[in-house]
């Protein structure tokens, strides 16, 4: 098959190198046990930052390489996809929750943070999603009353990733009940403040050694010293950080998508029936020419999406497009990839497996399609 289309260059190919030998040395052996217990080992995390594979865009300041350049958290999404290590939350750390201390925090709170997230000592998590509300971030509950030099936090959270392992939680609440998107804002909880209590390590359809936990907030006296950004600047917050939260979606998407499609291809080739290879057959190569066909433009859309964000291009349209797109259809290759595996592929021990349950969170998290295409359908001004 041709080569993917590729917008890496030497650096990203050296450093796809470290990340493959962690990958196979300190993960792969692992993530059997891991998926039975329900959470990776917290040494992992510190064993990654000792290899530089956290937080690449932190200034050096705060113990960081400074490497504003996405590629490399592309990178490690391929070599995650390749390893099949969905447990560790790296990208969830990395991608999503470390730019909002970054670009949000003040010089005391990023001096006191950020160098234990770019070691893997801190692990971070963001609190969104309650039971009563998911993709409406207007619609929470948690409230922090401001009681002079702190606030008190009250509320409950779910589907908390790394929610087990975090020692420091983003928690996005009201600190005015009255002002609409304007009274919500962002609190740093910390492992251990008194009140804060960890709920179940959720069972969940894939992912089974990512923690995803139940969170609760009963009083809880957050310092104003925590309070991430200005007060009542939460929703806008969000909004600025959620595009490059919905382009690495769809990196490691597309990523999975390609790890598929080479499964596929090796099965095709190796498993026989009627006397043949089952890729001799027309309606196999043609299913297989169809997914090549797909990731190849899965490529080239998210390839273009991730240099628009390293030159700070990315709109809030475009990230949707790229979000609801790239996983839409790693859930329809994906499921292509079982049919083509027949009852082996309904098997645990076989990779596509596992590919199947691990890619159905992709079209709901981090936005549903649904909300992606509102937003887009806005956008255009419908």
């Amino acid at each position: 098959m041709p080569d993917r289309p590729s917008i890496l260059e030497q650096e990203h190919e050296d450093f796809r190198a470290l990340a493959r030998a962690f990958f196979d040395k300190e993960v792969a052996p692992h993530h059997a046990a891991w998926e039975q217990a329900g959470v990776v080992d917290r040494e992992v995390w510190r064993k990654a930052g000792e290899r530089g594979l956290l937080c690449f865009d932190v200034d050096e300041a705060y113990g960081g390489p400074g490497i504003k350049d996405f590629r490399y958290n592309m990178v490690l999404a391929e070599e995650s996809a390749r390893a099949g290590a969905s447990g560790p939350g790296f990208a969830v750390h990395t991608d999503i929750i470390v730019p909002y201390i970054s670009s949000l925090g003040t010089e005391e709170q990023k001096q006191r943070w950020l160098p234990g997230c770019v070691s893997g000592d801190l692990i971070t998590a963001i609190a969104m999603t309650e039971p009563g509300a998911g993709s409406d971030l207007q619609g929470i509950r948690t409230t922090a009353v401001d009681a002079g030099d702190h606030y008190v936090l009250n509320g409950s959270k779910t589907f908390i990733s790394n929610g087990i392992l975090s020692d420091l939680v983003i928690v996005v609440c009201r600190t005015d009940p009255d002002a609409g998107h304007q009274g919500i804002s962002l609190l740093v909880v910390e492992r251990g403040m008194e009140g804060f209590e960890r709920g179940r390590n959720l069972a969940k359809m894939g992912l089974h050694a990512q923690d995803t936990a139940e969170l609760s907030f009963t009083d809880v006296h957050v310092p104003k010293a925590n309070l991430l950004g200005a007060e009542g600047s939460g929703f806008v917050s969000l909004m600025e950080n959620l595009p490059q939260e919905r382009i690495s979606i769809g990196c490691i998407a597309v990523a999975a998508i390609e790890h598929v499609l080479d499964l596929c291809l090796a099965y095709a080739k190796e498993r026989e029936a009627f006397g043949r290879p089952i890729g001799k057959f027309q309606h196999n190569r043609f299913v297989l020419a169809e997914m090549a066909t797909e990731a190849h433009i899965a490529r080239v859309f998210i390839n273009d999406c991730v240099l628009r964000l390293n030159a700070g291009k990315v709109d809030t349209a475009l990230a949707s497009m790229a979000k609801w797109w790239t996983t839409e259809l790693q859930k329809r290759v994906v499921d292509a990839g079982v049919q083509l595996h027949g009852g082996y592929g309904y098997m645990d021990e076989y990779p596509i497996s596992k590919a199947y349950t691990d890619s159905r969170i992709q079209t709901i998290y981090g936005g549903t399609t649904e909300i992606q295409k509102e937003i887009i359908g806005r956008m255009l001004g419908l």
